[in-house]
């Protein structure tokens, strides 16, 4: 019988459980859990509890101040990092040095000093890193690959993708640690390291040079008192405002919430439930970009964190005509109940326009779960028995690194108004 592959994993969160929890489900012939690390000692209790209920078995638990003891004690094959973005290449970078591989949440950092950190630890121990950018695996995104790589619209010329999140999930972000572009980099950096990073797939070709614009119209206090709003609150916990507006999260009605951030903040402080119409928001919901790509490409995107609906539209243009694709996700909240929620379809389509013919529905593969039918499929990919994979979709520190320069980028754009050429923040190899 193979050993299994021992995993340790940092960052408790509401993503953790993504990976556990297959670990000690689906993939428990192949992988096992070995320990878990946090800040917070109630979140690791809550991992182990979980864990404890899927047949698993609890494991040892170590505060991120012992992180170096973890691996010494635990001797893990491969890290899972899923801790607050600006300090993923802090887990990754260690990690690395100390002989193991790195499975990373998106983004794979923040800025480009912290990716040049990760690229040196990478070339110094010559361990690996991959990104798990599951939108590539859903169905209906593997499909416009492959119609892309056969020619279906000939050379692709132009491409418009427009990103709408809702006021369901995109307000999440201004709840929580990600309103701090300190911590995010921004929505430009943590979510749409998604999209860039698939067009960089789709188009197979890297960022050259970004425009953008982004601005916070609709979250935040001042764009609440334009509007006519009296009556504040800092977090919906205890507030009698909050009762009355329907941007509140109340996580006692939601026991994973409760359990995860309501019943550990004690230790840490960290609020979950912060008002979207508060201080302190320092990202963007409103942003526009016009990037040209290495091959000749030239991509207008769009990202709006207050939509009345969550999903997207993007569309090729090219020398042979032009392929339309629009996605419609069901509205969730992070961790705030059934998972397989997280980006799941309510409707998709996907419609080829040859030029002089006429156009025509491409069929798209069945798939269920989380982030368009992906979830399952990257899991697989991570944590299965190895196949392989005519898409190339595993991603790796370099395709990690491509996805969140434009966004980097984006923001120095907004930053200083100018034009910026990606090679100025970081020269990635082809």
């Amino acid at each position: 019988m193979a050993t299994k592959k021992r995993y340790a994993l940092v960052g408790t969160g509401g993503r953790s459980s993504f990976f556990y929890t297959a670990i000690a489900s689906d993939y428990s012939a192949t992988s096992c859990i070995v320990a878990l690390c946090d800040t917070n000692q109630t979140r690791m209790d809550y991992a182990n509890s979980r864990l404890t209920a899927l047949g698993h078995g609890a494991v040892p638990t170590f505060l991120a101040a012992d992180f170096d003891k973890m691996i010494a004690a635990a001797k893990p094959d491969e890290v899972i990092v899923t801790t607050i973005d600006r300090t993923h290449h802090t887990y990754i970078v260690r990690a690395l040095e100390l002989g193991c591989n790195v499975v990373t949440e998106k983004p794979m950092t923040i800025d480009a000093p912290r990716c040049l950190d990760i690229f040196s630890a990478v070339d110094r121990t010559g361990r690996n890193v991959r990104v798990t950018f599951n939108y590539r695996y859903a169905p209906h995104n593997t499909k416009v690959f492959e119609l892309l790589r056969s020619g279906a619209i000939g050379t692709v010329t132009s491409v418009h993708f427009e990103w709408m999140l809702n006021t369901s999930h995109g307000a999440d972000y201004f709840r929580r640690w990600h309103r701090d572009k300190k911590n995010s980099g921004g929505l430009l950096v943590h979510k749409s390291t998604h999209h860039f990073d698939l067009v960089n797939f789709w188009l197979q070709t890297r960022p050259q040079t970004v425009y953008a614009q982004g601005d916070l119209k609709f979250y935040g206090k001042e764009n609440a008192e334009k509007r006519g709003v009296t009556e504040f609150y800092n977090r919906a916990r205890g507030s009698e405002v909050a009762k009355r507006d329907p941007f509140a999260l109340h996580m006692d009605t939601i026991p994973t919430l409760k359990a995860l951030y309501q019943d550990a903040e004690h230790e840490d402080g960290y609020y979950r439930d912060q008002s979207v119409f508060g201080d302190g928001i320092s990202i963007e919901d409103t942003m526009n970009l016009l990037i040209r790509y290495r091959n000749g490409a030239v991509m207008t995107y769009s990202l709006t964190a207050y939509a009345p609906w969550e999903g997207f539209r993007v569309n090729f243009n090219g020398t042979k005509g032009r392929l339309e694709m629009e996605v419609v996700e069901n509205s969730y909240v992070n961790s705030g109940g059934d998972q397989s929620l997280e980006g799941s379809i309510e409707k998709r389509s996907i419609l080829l326009r040859p030029l002089f013919e006429q156009p025509r529905e491409i069929e798209i593969e069945a798939s269920k779960g989380a982030h368009g039918g992906g979830d399952s499929v990257l899991l697989q990919d991570l944590f299965g028995e190895p196949v392989t994979d005519e898409y190339m979709r595993a991603a790796s520190h370099i395709d990690g690194a491509a996805s969140i320069l434009t966004g980097i980028a984006a923001n120095r754009s907004i930053a200083t108004g100018q034009v910026v050429a990606v090679d100025d923040i970081l020269k990635v190899p082809e």
